[in-house]
């Protein structure tokens, strides 16, 4: 959203804690109220009409005053014909949020159930707790709604934008670096929200509605000057089709989502909504795309303002319905859609089309089906908010992402009865807030790491030993003293809000300020090795912490919501045995001498530029996008059932290509279609062989033989969580689609298959596949 319109999160929790109390209607607005006699004659209002032929109706009885209201996120009441007003800006990235207008938390529901900031809750790399979560949001959503304290039910979320650069203040919101990762998380986000079933299968109606957003290529705020309102991202048509544009294809073909938004930046020169190839090309037609585009805030007011794209208002409103837009988050549209229409430069019929989609939507939400009580939807009330099952599930979705990146001679976990006192140090030990992260909402209820600690360790003592995150002023001493009082000192250090946010991106990579003293100092004085507890949605270079000996364990807990200090503290006390794996590379300090603003993702040897992600990047990395540390340790093995040839021939859906980056001979392109019905399987047997049950992600990647022709490092191409007993093994079969997850993206953004050699990847093993055609 833009910037003007942003919050800080603890100006409005503290905000929210001084209204008063409002008392809401019992029920949510509603069109075709049968309470009013008029209602049965129209024909918007019967439910037995398809939608296409009630919205066509409700289009047709609207003049172009009345239209026009209807383009902005506030959508005003349209009394004559007993149209409700709507409020499409509502936020749910990790649980209902404060932001946007459509969600009220100042009458009898004043929180909801607060989730791990996305980018942890993907370290899991667990779909089904990605639905799970999805689900609850969607629950919440929907009970708000029937209690009266909501006027939407369209909520921009999820964040699916490629975590590209590692300073990106927005990248916390997001599933992480890698596409595959990112589509499988829109999808089954989206599913759960929206109300479909885990495997697809539609729901009928609506539960809420989702968006996937900012399309696209948008992964920079605001850095050494360069602002996202202006940005022109300049990026490749290969680095289009295997980077950026892939979870928005799959949020959208798979996942269903309702919505896109369309971001502020430029692609190749042109504001991505005002551009016709993305909007209607490419999302409604190439994907077939059945909902409404909207802009981000204030987008549209931008191509004629600050970007200067358009000569007038008037041409900027033109040039964004045009192109496929629908939906106007501000007033803009709402302001000069009329001149532009006297103007002659937009047509009736282009605002049919929008308020075509946007009604539709409403109507599939239920909106238009009269009194909610009568629909399925309308029996999920209060009781489901901030219920067990979501605080449990919070907890779980915390616990499973947390990464465990450094246990020195096992020296986590702790047990109860060795620990008589324990020294808690750091800014980020003794404020709820500083758990929920960007676009948080008022929780159910919080515990600081440090109030969860002491119910652990009675003898349980604090120092800030920092004055914020910032650390500019540092109680070293203090600090130091506590430290050698105790038998183990935990530090909580890392980021927070004022250091990575919306409109706020890192220009450094290391602990902000005297932060990396204060910990080196503690560890120097402190009886046995310490444990450092990093709170971050960003990747920070701790190399200094990683080689110290004096730092016995290292734990990465992103912003972990709710939950959060319960989960840390059952993990370092053993209750839960960490299994999170990175999402994203951690890369080193000397990465901030490449610009943000460069979009490639390939290395370019030539000049030194180092690539990005861990596809790409030539560098050594602080830590491996995937890497993470358990209590026991795991074994992989690739079963004999595992295929190891390909053979493909001319009934097969392959073109042989004239690109000339290699020979034709040896790769050819795919007919997307019919290449879903090449599938193979490969089988991995996993085994415990530690102490301790516990959850493990399986990451199966692929890669070729050599890394010419911009081939990444390494893709990739599937994952599984598995519970396993300690001393027990179970087999993890992955189904493939080689077209698919085998092909590489050519220059010219074609996808081709190459012959020979592929191998796919677990751990330290390898199985080779040999493709022949």
């Amino acid at each position: 959203m833009g910037a003007d319109r942003e919050l800080h999160v603890l100006s409005a929790l503290l905000l929210l804690l001084v209204q008063p109390l409002v008392v809401f209607s019992s029920t949510p607005p509603l069109a075709c109220d049968p309470t009013n006699p008029s209602t049965p004659y129209y024909a918007f209002c019967k439910t037995t009409l398809p939608i296409d032929k009630r919205v066509s109706d409700l289009v047709s009885r609207l003049t172009l005053e009345e239209k026009i209201p209807q383009l902005g996120d506030v959508a005003p009441a349209i009394p004559r014909l007993g149209v409700p007003s709507y409020k499409w800006w509502s936020e749910a990235l990790h649980g209902l949020s404060l932001w946007g207008r459509g969600i009220h938390f100042n009458g009898t529901i004043r929180s909801a159930t607060s989730f791990p900031q996305v980018i942890l809750t993907a370290a899991s790399f667990n779909p089904r707790l990605w639905y799970r979560i999805g689900q609850a949001i969607g629950m919440e959503a929907r009970a708000i709604y029937n209690m009266g304290q909501a006027e939407g039910l369209t909520f921009w979320s999820p964040n699916v934008n490629i975590f590209r650069d590692p300073r990106w203040g927005r990248g916390q919101e997001t599933p992480g670096e890698d596409p595959m990762t990112a589509s499988k998380y829109a999808v089954y986000f989206v599913r759960g929200l929206q109300g479909d079933s885990f495997r697809g299968g539609s729901s009928g109606q609506l539960k809420a509605s989702a968006c996937c957003k900012h399309y696209t290529a948008y992964d920079m705020d605001n850095w050494k000057g360069n602002s996202r309102y202006t940005f022109d991202a300049r990026v490749t048509a290969q680095d289009m089709e295997d980077t950026y544009q892939p979870p928005f294809r799959s949020c959208i073909k798979q996942g269903r989502a309702t919505c896109v938004m369309c971001s502020y930046n430029r692609v190749n020169g042109v504001p991505t909504c005002a551009d016709y190839n993305l909007l209607s090309k490419t999302a409604r037609g190439l994907w077939g795309f059945n909902g409404y585009i909207a802009s981000d805030c204030d987008a549209v007011a931008l191509i004629y303002g600050a970007d200067g794209y358009a000569k007038s208002a008037e041409d900027a409103v033109a040039d964004v319905l045009k192109a496929g837009m629908d939906l106007n988050c501000g007033d803009y549209v709402q302001k000069y859609a009329g001149s532009a229409v006297k103007e002659g430069k937009l047509s009736e019929s282009e605002i049919n089309r929008a308020l075509h989609n946007l009604f539709s939507l409403r109507m599939r939400l239920g909106l238009f089906n009269g009194s909610p009580k009568q629909q399925a939807s309308g029996t999920i009330f209060a009781n489901q908010i901030c219920s067990k099952e979501h605080q449990d599930l919070a907890l779980e979705a915390a616990q499973d992402g947390i990464v465990l990146l450094k246990n020195t001679a096992n020296l986590l976990p702790l047990a109860r009865s060795n620990v008589t006192s324990l020294g808690v140090i750091g800014p980020n030990a003794n404020v709820v807030y500083k758990l929920l992260g960007n676009y948080g909402g008022p929780p159910c209820k919080g515990i600081t790491p440090l109030g969860a600690l002491q119910t652990y360790v009675g003898s349980t003592r604090y120092v800030a030993g920092c004055d914020s995150a910032a650390c500019t002023s540092s109680s070293i001493n203090d600090a130091v003293q506590l430290a050698k009082s105790v038998d183990y000192v935990i530090m909580f250090m890392g980021l927070d809000q004022d250091q990575e946010r919306e409109d706020l991106d890192r220009v450094d990579l290391v602990l902000p300020g005297m932060q990396q003293t204060l910990i080196s100092n503690v560890a120097g004085a402190a009886k046995r090795p310490i444990i450092l507890v990093l709170l971050s949605g960003g990747p920070v270079d701790i190399t200094f912490a990683k080689l110290d000996g004096r730092i016995g364990g290292i734990l990465w807990a992103g912003y972990p919501g709710e939950a959060g200090g319960l989960a840390i503290a059952r993990i370092i006390f053993g209750e839960h045995n960490p299994g999170g794996r990175l999402p994203v590379t951690w890369y080193p300090q000397e990465f901030t001498g490449v610009p943000m603003i460069d979009m490639r993702m390939r290395a370019d040897p030539a000049s030194g530029y180092p690539g990005r992600t861990y596809r790409f990047y030539t560098g050594k990395p602080v830590y491996r996008f995937g890497y993470g540390l358990s209590y026991t340790t795991y074994s992989y093995e690739f079963e004999a059932e595992s295929v190891t040839s390909i053979y493909l021939n001319d009934s097969l859906p392959l073109q042989a290509t004239a690109n000339s980056d290699i020979s034709s001979h040896n790769r050819a392109s795919i007919v997307s279609d019919a290449c879903g019905k090449l599938k193979l399987s490969a089988a991995v047997s996993v085994k415990n062989h530690g102490p301790m049950a516990g959850k493990h992600p399986v990451l199966l990647f692929s890669r070729w033989p050599s890394l010419q022709h911009g081939r990444p490092v390494k893709q990739l191409i599937g994952f599984k969580s598995v519970h396993l007993e300690a001393g027990k093994s179970t087999k993890v079969v992955f189904s493939l689609w080689p077209c698919q997850q085998l092909s590489r993206a050519m220059g010219d953004g074609t996808r081709v298959l190459d012959r020979g050699s592929h191998f796919l990847v677990v751990g330290e093993k390898e199985h080779e596949i040999n493709i022949v055609f």
